[in-house]
């Protein structure tokens, strides 16, 4: 039993590093678009036995029928968990209520994956102990496969350590010998700062993506371009307001 978890964090939590690119309105509707199109894309998926969301946003939760999605809510805690800890409960009830042997974490904000991505994931998956997409734009993670799903914690908590650099030290102390890297840009590339945002806009245009909810909310409300600082440097820029 092959299981692909979505969890989401609450809306009023949701991006909160964008905050000063867009009010809690455009954040929520920013959210609820990254979802549509998770949602379009995963109906084209047919390689996991369950898909399921875990969320505790009443909006989200009545739009993942729409989908084929199993939607559970998650109960919020005062204080909130970690995310490790989310983590953990979602994986325990891909475990113990859908008798998941291998799992896949994905997130809403990696708004470039492919249907392809999501079928190569999963046999590679089913091959290994552990599989890792890098994030694009950070020492990061952006999709989590374990077989069997309890083999070994996740690391996005980790304090000190960025959570990639953690997962697989552990994983190598742990003697886990079979460990795939997803080498992807679709699949790492995910929004977390302004400079994601003015980024996804571009690449959701040149990867003719503009039918995509995501790109249309960012048509309507960004409001910012990038531009090098350094004629002669791609990696010297600044973000300025689109012209």
């Amino acid at each position: 039993m092959s299981v692909l978890l979505i969890p989401i964090a609450p809306l009023s939590k949701t991006k909160s590093r964008l905050r000063d690119c867009f009010s809690a309105q455009q954040l929520r509707d920013l959210t609820i678009a990254m979802f549509h199109d998770l949602g379009k894309t995963l109906t084209q998926v047919k390689c996991f036995d369950k898909k399921i969301v875990y969320c505790n946003a009443p909006e989200i939760l009545e739009i993942t029928e729409t989908y084929d999605l199993i939607g559970i809510k998650e109960e919020l805690t005062t204080p909130l968990k970690t995310f490790d800890n989310v983590i953990k409960d979602l994986n325990n009830i891909a475990i113990n209520q859908y008798n998941a042997k291998q799992t896949v974490f994905t997130f809403l904000d990696i708004i470039l994956i492919s249907v392809k991505n999501f079928y190569e994931i999963n046999k590679l998956v089913k091959n290994n102990q552990l599989v890792v997409c890098p994030a694009i734009h950070s020492a990061g993670i952006s999709i989590l496969g374990r077989n069997p799903p309890d083999i070994i914690p996740s690391y996005f908590s980790d304090p000190n350590i960025p959570s990639l650099i953690a997962l697989l030290n552990n994983a190598d102390n742990s003697g886990i010998g079979k460990i795939a890297i997803y080498d992807s840009f679709r699949a790492g590339f995910d929004i977390d700062i302004k400079e994601d945002l003015v980024l996804a806009y571009d690449y959701l245009r040149i990867l003719k993506l503009t039918d995509k909810e995501v790109f249309r909310f960012l048509n309507n409300n960004l409001k910012l371009s990038i531009k090098k600082t350094n004629a002669n440097d791609n990696r010297s820029f600044k973000i300025t307001r689109r012209e």
